[in-house]
């Protein structure tokens, strides 16, 4: 009977985020073909919607821990990706932000045409150098105007205790830039999990690491830094078989 209420819940959740983008998108893109500042400032807003929602209607809620360790100007924030969750809730903590993201997405209905129109670093990966060249001049762009770089290393979300498999990306952007690196770990994917449907109701931890500095350093070690964080903060956040998928 549990798991059918929590079935229920997170099908209201998912109308939930139907309707809030059918009517928010539009205005996300429409402000932001005039303004960044006014398109983010919904697309933010989108988000909360989302992320409140999920935890009035399937009791999700969230701690963050490390704000402290944010520095006053942006830089590239290396995070884990276990969920849909952290997309949303990253950006509310990063702010204004963009992300570096595959640009197969770009042809997703209203969401496609806003990660467009607020120019997010789109990427073909099948580039190979090409795509490591433009993203790192776009990521140098975006942080001269003041904006946040969002980078998942392991490109796609992982499920819960998945070996990880971090990509060289968001190393060479600082690098090349070249900029310091944020490590952010969370363990979003115990209650939202990467393929279930149900919500599980508890507390997200989003624990924000120490500025990792790139000066110096290759490549290889800036992501050998940032990984060695971020699975050492997993290991101390992550509870395995929290729920029974």
């Amino acid at each position: 009977m549990y798991r059918l209420w929590l079935v229920a819940r997170s099908a209201v959740f998912w109308i939930w985020q139907i309707l809030s983008t059918l009517i928010l998108g539009g205005p996300v893109i429409l402000a932001g073909l005039v303004s960044f500042r006014a398109g983010y400032a919904l697309a933010v807003f989108w988000n909360r919607c989302n992320v409140w929602g999920l935890r009035i209607i399937c009791g999700v809620t969230w701690k963050v821990e490390g704000r402290e360790n944010i520095p006053d100007t942006p830089c590239v924030v290396l995070a884990k990706h276990q969920s849909t969750w952290e997309t949303y809730f990253l950006p509310m903590v990063f702010y204004p932000s963009v992300y570096v993201a595959k640009r197969s997405l770009l042809w997703i209905p209203i969401f496609g045409w806003a990660l467009y129109v607020l120019k997010f670093i789109m990427i073909d990966r099948t580039s190979g150098r090409s795509a490591i060249h433009q993203m790192c001049e776009q990521a140098a762009n975006r942080l001269s105007l003041g904006r946040w770089i969002i980078v998942f290393p392991e490109g796609t979300r992982k499920p819960v205790g998945a070996a990880p498999y971090y990509r060289i990306g968001g190393a060479m952007i600082a690098h090349k830039v070249p900029a310091d690196v944020l490590p952010v770990a969370l363990n979003a994917g115990e209650f939202w999990p990467r393929l279930g449907f149900i919500k599980w109701p508890g507390e997200i931890t989003v624990s924000i690491g120490p500025v990792i500095s790139s000066e110096g350093k290759t490549p290889a070690q800036i992501l050998a830094e940032t990984e060695h964080w971020i699975e050492g903060r997993m290991a101390g956040i992550t509870v395995p078989d929290r729920f029974p998928y």
